[in-house]
């Protein structure tokens, strides 16, 4: 039997512990002393649930931006292919099957293609139903942490919803392209995420002059207007996921000599942050962050001069896609090194109810 004493050094008995502690419950106690009742800590049901521990947290938000970008390029795998409309329906493959049949004329190989891309959407579905429940179940929780993982599934959902339009729309380019577009903010959420596991809840603190945090805001405006050009480009373009699918009816160049310019806009404008960056004597952690950049889009203007001299050659299309998620990726990963929010909060363990004996029988 546990006595008042061992109570008093808090000695643990158990996942059901009794102890005595001071009644201050209404009416009770007697005048000139104290009273006691006996209580038992319970662990609530969350609270025996494992918190993720920091690595597996910045394992399964890495494992988003990956899923992210990666469904990006699958999705220009089935446009080069013209496997766009393997499947012809939609949630279906084809009426009546979720899976590709057998096409004696047609075979099963566009089939497969398109299909294949719906089932790592559907991997990529369970990879942002982790980053929720890794929110949820991180101790301390986490409000930002919270909303930045609801974007996942959100957003896999949206895709979801717009890859099927896209398909019962016969691949219209007007659809195409936000079929496109729609990952590129989940990835830049998605590295907010990668980054908000390991950062601390303070106000940001910024790390660069308001200048030059302007300047990455017209950077990311830049970026956005890129890609918008770029969909353009490949809607009247050779590559429209179907042979039978109808083009946008605007020359090629024009199109491209736009898009061209945005890109050398942006080159400028990261020459301008450079500098910036030098004058105010910028940390380590900035400047290899911002070669990282410069370099991904360096290189994705010369993939881009070489696809356009060259007559857009299918694997040059699935580079340019990549280097397009890369862009994002490190322009958002300089981004979230330009502000500090503290350090991580460290991992707080869920109290134990306290229930008393009298309570805990009526249960």
């Amino acid at each position: 039997m546990q006595t008042i004493a061992d109570s008093q050094r808090g000695k643990s008995l158990g996942p059901m512990t009794p102890s005595l502690q001071p009644d201050k419950r209404a009416g009770a106690g007697q005048p000139g002393g104290r009273s006691y009742h006996r209580v038992v800590s319970t662990p609530s049901l969350l609270s025996r649930v494992p918190s993720p521990g920091r690595a597996v947290q910045r394992f399964i938000a890495g494992a988003a931006v990956v899923g992210q970008a990666g469904i990006a390029v699958t999705g220009a795998v089935v446009r080069v292919t013209e496997s766009g409309l393997g499947c012809t329906t939609w949630p279906q493959c084809q009426p009546g099957s979720l899976v590709p049949v057998a096409d004696p004329v047609g075979g099963q190989v566009h089939q497969w293609i398109e299909f294949g891309n719906r089932l790592l959407g559907g991997g990529l579905g369970v990879v942002s139903a982790l980053c929720v429940l890794m929110a949820i179940f991180a101790r301390p929780r986490r409000r930002r942490v919270i909303v930045l993982s609801l974007m996942m599934p959100l957003g896999v959902v949206a895709q979801a919803v717009i890859g099927g339009m896209t398909v019962l729309t016969g691949l219209q380019w007007w659809s195409v392209a936000p079929h496109f577009l729609a990952s590129m903010p989940l990835i830049w959420l998605a590295v907010l995420l990668f980054r908000a596991v390991g950062e601390g809840d303070e106000q940001p603190r910024p790390l660069l002059p308001r200048p030059l945090l302007g300047l990455q805001v017209a950077q990311a405006v830049a970026v956005g207007l890129i890609l918008i050009a770029g969909t353009l480009v490949t809607a009247a373009g050779p590559h429209a996921g179907d042979a039978r699918t109808p083009r946008l009816d605007v020359p090629v160049s024009t199109l491209a000599q736009i898009h061209a310019d945005l890109v050398f806009l942006l080159i400028g404008s990261l020459l301008a942050l450079g500098f910036g960056m030098r004058i105010k004597d910028a940390t380590p952690v900035l400047w290899r962050r911002y070669w990282v950049l410069v370099a991904v889009t360096l290189a994705q203007g010369v993939v881009g001069l070489v696809q356009y001299w060259t007559g857009v050659p299918d694997i040059l299309v699935l580079v340019h896609v990549l280097g397009a998620t890369l862009v994002l990726v490190t322009a958002a990963s300089l981004w979230t090194a330009s502000r500090d929010r503290g350090p991580a909060p460290e991992v707080v363990p869920v109290k134990p109810t306290e229930v008393s004996e009298p309570e805990l029988a009526a249960r």
